[in-house]
């Protein structure tokens, strides 16, 4: 069901709310994962003191108004298939109501669709602040490890722009965009993949009170 808050986003607001990352930024993590290979570890969980879902750079391929859709699926779309799911929360593990996720990627073969909208679209966590994606494993661009991109958004709040990322990936490693807090608990199941990632946003919620009420 459809609710006030989807009827009346406006993706043109969304949009106008991003921002662009520092070059410094980008330098900064240079150099960092050149004096230190990462290593994947697990999602860090709510709660932790000073644990926010890191922020990363949009690149160069992400489109505005894409269809609203939890399964990117197609018909004749190869690859793994993948279901990707969790939770949206404030600093202190409650639960954001229909905060937007807008999530892009390569196909199995790692090219992006920039005439089009394929394995591109967005969707709202329901009201447990939860979000489910039916898409393939995205293959490898050049340059990067395989990876999603997503934008995150509670109601009326700033865009968080990050990444996605497969543990064991070899080309993790090699990476320097690679962030291992933003690794997900990836298993195999019958038909594909099952992969589990929580985002934790800036945002602390009113008097225990989940965020969105």
């Amino acid at each position: 069901m459809t609710t006030d808050y989807e009827r009346s986003y406006s993706r043109r607001q969304f949009l106008g709310v991003s921002v662009a990352v520092p070059a410094a930024f980008v330098i900064a993590s240079i150099s960092h994962t050149r004096a230190q290979a990462p290593k994947a570890r697990a999602t860090p969980a709510c709660g932790e003191d000073g644990v926010l879902t890191p922020s990363q750079i949009e690149g160069p391929y992400f489109k505005p108004n894409s269809p609203m859709r939890a399964s990117l699926l197609e018909r004749d779309m190869l690859g793994t298939k993948i279901k990707v799911e969790g939770s949206v929360l404030t600093t202190d593990c409650q639960p954001i109501l229909g905060a937007l996720l807008d999530f892009w990627q390569a196909d199995d073969q790692g090219r992006y669709d920039n005439a089009g909208y394929r394995l591109r679209g967005h969707q709202f966590t329901d009201d447990a602040g939860r979000y489910r994606l039916e898409t393939v494993v995205p293959g490898l661009y050049t340059g990067r490890t395989r990876h999603f991109h997503v934008k995150v958004q509670a109601p009326n709040q700033p865009v968080l722009t990050t990444q996605l990322y497969f543990p064991g990936e070899p080309a993790n490693q090699r990476d320097f965009i690679f962030n291992p807090d933003l690794v997900m608990k990836v298993r195999d199941v019958e038909g594909g993949k099952l992969a589990d990632f929580d985002f934790v946003l800036d945002i602390r919620s009113s008097r225990g009170r989940p965020s969105g009420t």
